[in-house]
Parts: C-alpha cells; sequence; structure tokens
C-alpha cells in the first residue's frame, strides 16, 4: 500500500501571524511540511522590530516561536524574498496550500501639505529605525529640537514619546541599537507633544502603556484637566467599558500632578486636534499646524480654530498598509482581499495582511488558529502530493539565493547577544543583511560554501 505524501504548506513571512498559524497546522497534522519564509535573515517580525525596545518582556514571546521553528516538519527559510527570488505563482504551484503573513509593512501617510520637508517621519519607519530594522536603519532622524510632535493617540505613539524621553539609564536592558541609544542622548528634546484627532475616551492606548508615561525619570505628562471628561460614559461592552474607566483614571492622575515647567522633558497630550500643514523653512520642519476638532458620531470633524506648534520632527504614527504583491490584490482597505481569511483556492492570509494594522501581539494567535482550520479543512478535501520544500530548494538553488535556514539564525542570535553583553544590553542587532550573512559567515558553525547571491544592505 501506497504510504499518503505529507501535506505541503508555506508561510510567506515569520512574523507572530505566520508562526501561530504553523503552530496550529503543525499540532493538527505533524506530518506536514511547513516552510516558513522571510525575506529577511530573522525571524519573529515585529516581535524584533516592531515591540519597543524597552519592553523585553512583551519581546519574550519569542521563546514561544523559537519553539515553533524547532518543531520536527517545519524549516525557516529566511533572505528569501517572494517577488524577489520566487513568485507567488510558483509557491503556489510547488506547494498544497500557501499563507500570506507579510503583515502591512507600509506608513500612511498623513495626507497634508508639507509632510515630504526633512524632519517628518511614519512611525514604521522610525519605529524600525530604533528597533535596527535594516530597512531603516540608516533613516538618521532629525532631532534638533526642542520640539517633536508625535501624531497618533495609540500605544505606538506612546511608545516613540516614550523611548525619546527616557534617559539613557532608564533604557538600560533595552535592545535598544547603539546608532539610536546616542542619537536620542544627543537629542536637545524638552517638549514632546502627543496629538489625538479624537477625546481622551476615543484614544486607543493600553492603561498600562498610558500609565508608564507617569513612571519617567526626566520626563513629566503634562495633561489639561479641562480636556477630560466628567466620567467615561457607557459602553455597553463591559470590558470596554473598565478600560474606559480606567483610561480616564489615569489621566486625570497625570493631569492632577505638580507643575511641570520646570521639568527637563515635557510630554504634552493633546486631544481634539488634527494636523493641518506641516510649517518649514529651507527644506526642513519648523512647526506644525494644528486645527481644532470636534467629534461628532464618533467622527472628528474640524473647526476653523487653529494653531501652530512649534516643532522640528513631526512622526506620524497613524497606521500602516500591506505592500503590494503580484497575485494577491489588496482591497480598499489597503489589506490582501479574502473572505475570513481565504483569497483564492489553497491561497491564505493571516495577520494584518487579513484584517489590518489592529490588535496586540497575541490577537493575532485566534486569528491565526481560525485561519488554520480553514487551511486544514482545503488540506483534507485535496489530494496532498505537490512537492513542496523540494520544488522550492531546486528554484532557490538555480538562482543563486541564500536562503537562511533556523540554525543560521541560532548563530546569528548568538552573535546578536554576546554582541549586546559586551555594551551592557540584550543583543546588539546587526542592522543590515550584508552585516548578518557576513556574520554568518564568520560563525562558527559556518558552511565552507555559500550560495553567491550578493546580499542587499
Amino acid at each position: 500500500m501506497t504510504t499518503p505524501s505529507p501535506a505541503t504548506v508555506c508561510i510567506v513571512g515569520a512574523g507572530p501571524a505566520g508562526l501561530y498559524a504553523a503552530d496550529a497546522l503543525i499540532r493538527k497534522r505533524p506530518d506536514a511540511r511547513i516552510d516558513m519564509l522571510d525575506r529577511l535573515p530573522t525571524p519573529f517580525g515585529l516581535v524584533r522590530a516592531g515591540v519597543a525596545p524597552d519592553h523585553q518582556g512583551t519581546k519574550a514571546i519569542v521563546r514561544q516561536f523559537a519553539r515553533t521553528l524547532g518543531r520536527p516538519g517545519v524549516r525557516f527559510l529566511g533572505h528569501v524574498a517572494v517577488g524577489r527570488d520566487v513568485t507567488l505563482a510558483e509557491l503556489r504551484d510547488a506547494y498544497d496550500a500557501v499563507i500570506l503573513a507579510t503583515g502591512a509593512p507600509e506608513d500612511r501617510r498623513l495626507g497634508i501639505p508639507g509632510e515630504d520637508l526633512a524632519g517628518v517621519y511614519g512611525s514604521g519607519a522610525f519605529v524600525g529605525w530604533y528597533n535596527g530594522h535594516p530597512d531603516h536603519a540608516g533613516l538618521a532622524p532629525r532631532l534638533t529640537g526642542p520640539g517633536v510632535a508625535v501624531v497618533g493617540n495609540g500605544n505606538v505613539a506612546l511608545d516613540i514619546a516614550r523611548v525619546l524621553a527616557k534617559t539613557p539609564a532608564e533604557m538600560t536592558g533595552a535592545d535598544l541599537t547603539a546608532d539610536a541609544a546616542r542619537t536620542i542622548a544627543a537629542a536637545p528634546l524638552t517638549d514632546i507633544h502627543i496629538l489625538g484627532r479624537r477625546g481622551p475616551l476615543e484614544a486607543s492606548f493600553t492603561p498600562a502603556e498610558l500609565a508608564e508615561m507617569g513612571t519617567l525619570t526626566r520626563a513629566v505628562p503634562v495633561v489639561d484637566p479641562a480636556a477630560l471628561p466628567d466620567a467615561a460614559g457607557a459602553w455597553d461592552d463591559p470590558k470596554e467599558q473598565a478600560l474606559k474607566d480606567k483610561t480616564l483614571e489615569i489621566l486625570r492622575g497625570l493631569a492632577a500632578r505638580p507643575a511641570a515647567s520646570a521639568a527637563p522633558v515635557r510630554v504634552h497630550f493633546h486631544f481634539r486636534v488634527a494636523p493641518l500643514a506641516v510649517l518649514g523653512a529651507d527644506g526642513a520642519v519648523t512647526g506644525l499646524r494644528l486645527a481644532r476638532t470636534r467629534v461628532e458620531d464618533g467622527r472628528a470633524v474640524v473647526t476653523e480654530e487653529t494653531t501652530d506648534l512649534p516643532v522640528a520632527t513631526v512622526v506620524s504614527a497613524i497606521g500602516y498598509r500591506c505592500a503590494a504583491l503580484a497575485g494577491a490584490p489588496l482591497d480598499d482597505r489597503g489589506v490582501v482581499a479574502n473572505t475570513d481569511g481565504t483569497v483564492a483556492p489553497g491561497l491564505f492570509v493571516v495577520g494584518w495582511s487579513k484584517r489590518g494594522p489592529s490588535g496586540v501581539i497575541p490577537t493575532n494567535r485566534a486569528d491565526s488558529m481560525a485561519v488554520a482550520g480553514r487551511v486544514l479543512a482545503w488540506l483534507d478535501a485535496q489530494a496532498a502530493g505537490k512537492p513542496g520544500p523540494d520544488a522550492l530548494d531546486r528554484l532557490l538553488v538555480a538562482r543563486g539565493v541564500r536562503a537562511v535556514s533556523r540554525e543560521d539564525w541560532d548563530r546569528l542570535d548568538a552573535a546578536e547577544v554576546a554582541r549586546g553583553a559586551a555594551a551592557g544590553r540584550p543583543r546588539e542587532k546587526f542592522t543590515s543583511v550584508a552585516a548578518m550573512l557576513a556574520a554568518l559567515d564568520a560563525a562558527p558553525g559556518a558552511p565552507d560554501t555559500a550560495a553567491t547571491q550578493t546580499a542587499d544592505a
């Protein structure tokens, strides 16, 4: 009797959504062969490059993800980019199922005059810079001070403000890159402004992140008591009610703090303001023009009342979009067009690529498990037999692609940790693909030969 061929699955993207999907699949189909591709040599996606460097507790989830990568049947192939090294069509031909888990890496633009001036950055690029993402490590942001505006009322906006406001001593134990640490420490910042289009109850930051702003050594939060409502109002969802009550409680506590005029750094919370234009001179930012808003039916409506905020840097933290990929069109929301995670027969999508940039890391677990269920149903209805990894390996060898294995990543991980230990940090990241591949060549256990593809910096 012929033994049935194991199902083959390719997951494009080795971040949280993809790893949760891989774990769900391999638990139900332990005989499956699952390849996880990532365009970078490193796994873990936004846990590595998006979570704030001083939130090491959150980043500890990589230990769970590392166990998934180490499970029999799961293979990591880093430095393999779909669209550059292999096409989506080729993957669909080679595997029984393909799952897109590529996230939403592109910053949404403000869409206002002046946003192309020097000193304006999207939060994805800015956070990627201080987290050492190869796409953004060379950003060299203009932090000439004394003012910085962060547009957005979510946790990312708070992360940016907090990282800029903290002292070097407060960043001890963080994996902030050496370049970012030097730049931020030298920046003559005195006023950081966090701007929200709607009111404090519509803000999307979590209470834990908000409360953290009141614990900083040299920075003092500034909240106008008049901007806060008397009560959080009535919400249908008890969890939402508790969240709003806690948010208002924390904001009231921050507003009641002593005057912050003498503090070295002040973090101002502005509610019901919308950016109208970035002001500049000689090609660089000098200010941000704001309009007062009023909230009607949950939407911010711009009024004619304006004010100019003197800042030299503007960081927009207003969301992200997916990157276009041939064979996976985006819908009008900027995500891969799908129905409950199904894009086309045998093609699926999870995470931010599926639903947009919302939720925290664990939010992806339930989403990925639900889509994994649909993938399993698809596999059960098909006659497995596509070659999967064998076909991909032949393509990569023929094209001279240097794929980075999990064992390679383990060596790279060890090298980063060793570099960090010398500087008193959890790790010192390699911030270019070229440096990562060079480190692999120099690391103990490196192969005698390597593929010939030129690394992208």
